[in-house]
């Protein structure tokens, strides 16, 4: 049996071949490709932002491939129903009830413009993303491991968008903002896309082989002065604190303890990836806004001042690294 030493080795060779083979489909999006590969070997779940036409369904279907991983998708409608996402009990023939299994049971979800569907609808996830099961008429049924809900979301469209409740963005390990490429990306993109061409994904990992990963990246071991600093980060966003200029300047909202444990979890991920064997501040700093960004709710002042989540973020970490 591998040591976890050897272990992280094998899975920075793993991340590499990943790369490698996501890269035969996707142009550029690298830092996207990267985030989602951390969530994943994290085990959580993501939230990607970006308009129509990048990829992003085309992403998330490599890395189901690559990751030899059941793939579902879901396009969230006005009219999508909660059973649609979990399933529902019918009348078979022999006048038994059987549950048939709705796109959920999946090892990945992606949830297509999920802030298209009412919040009773959005909500039928939140059993799923955080205790991987479903529920339906009194029975639970779980879902198979790994399970990672990753919902993409129009920051443009708001027409015909209903928010998603506070408690089911908080459940979303990373927002991950996607841009448009750049041009010899674009000129990259079309000259493979409008060719015949056979894109051939080799499966680089199991579903067994993420869930011992996952394991292995637990038991890092984080320094207290790193855990220190992530809990100092995540307090510092929290306007009601006491002394802290900049979220009561800029904030109404701040982060919850939730945040805390994925800048720790998602630093470990960060340093395992990158061939470290216990994370230090800066893998803290990498993950930050990601985690945070989605968590804090800037108020009047900093809209009117157009002041950006991820400047507020960026002071935040200077005020907490200079204490």
């Amino acid at each position: 049996m591998a040591s976890d030493v050897e272990s992280l080795d094998i899975l920075v060779d793993k991340y590499h071949l990943l790369r490698n083979e996501v890269g035969k489909v996707i142009i550029g999006q690298d830092h996207v490709v990267d985030s989602l590969l951390l969530s994943i070997f994290t085990g959580g779940h993501c939230l990607l932002v970006g308009v129509p036409g990048l990829a992003k369904t085309l992403m998330v279907n490599t890395l189901a491939r690559a990751l030899g991983l059941s793939f579902s998708r879901i396009q969230f409608t006005p009219d999508l129903m909660p059973s649609d996402i979990t399933g529902s009990e019918i009348l078979d023939e022999n006048r038994h009830f059987r549950f048939v299994k709705g796109p959920v049971f999946a090892n990945i979800l992606l949830a297509d413009e999920i802030n298209r569907t009412p919040p009773k609808t959005q909500s039928a996830l939140l059993e799923a993303m955080q205790e991987k099961s479903v529920t339906v008429a009194g029975h639970s049924y779980p879902l198979e491991a790994p399970f990672f809900v990753l919902a993409t979301q129009n920051p443009i469209e708001q027409e015909g968008t209903y928010p998603l409740p506070e408690a089911q963005l908080d459940r979303f390990m990373l927002n991950i903002m996607l841009d448009y490429p750049s041009f010899d990306e674009e000129m990259d993109i079309v000259r493979q896309t409008t060719i015949e061409r056979d894109d051939d994904v080799q499966v680089v990992l199991s579903a067994d082989d993420i869930v011992k990963f996952q394991s292995v990246i637990r038991r890092l071991p984080v320094p207290d002065n790193v855990v220190s600093y992530a809990v100092a980060l995540a307090a510092a966003t929290r306007p009601t604190k006491e002394g802290n200029s900049v979220a009561a300047k800029y904030l109404s909202w701040g982060a919850g303890p939730r945040a805390s444990q994925y800048l720790v979890m998602g630093a470990k991920t960060h340093a395992a990836l990158s061939g470290k064997y216990s994370p230090d501040r800066e893998d803290v700093d990498a993950v930050a806004d990601e985690v945070l960004r989605h968590r804090l709710v800037r108020n009047y002042y900093a809209e009117a001042e157009g002041i950006s989540t991820e400047s507020v973020i960026s002071e935040l970490k200077m005020s907490v690294r200079n204490v």
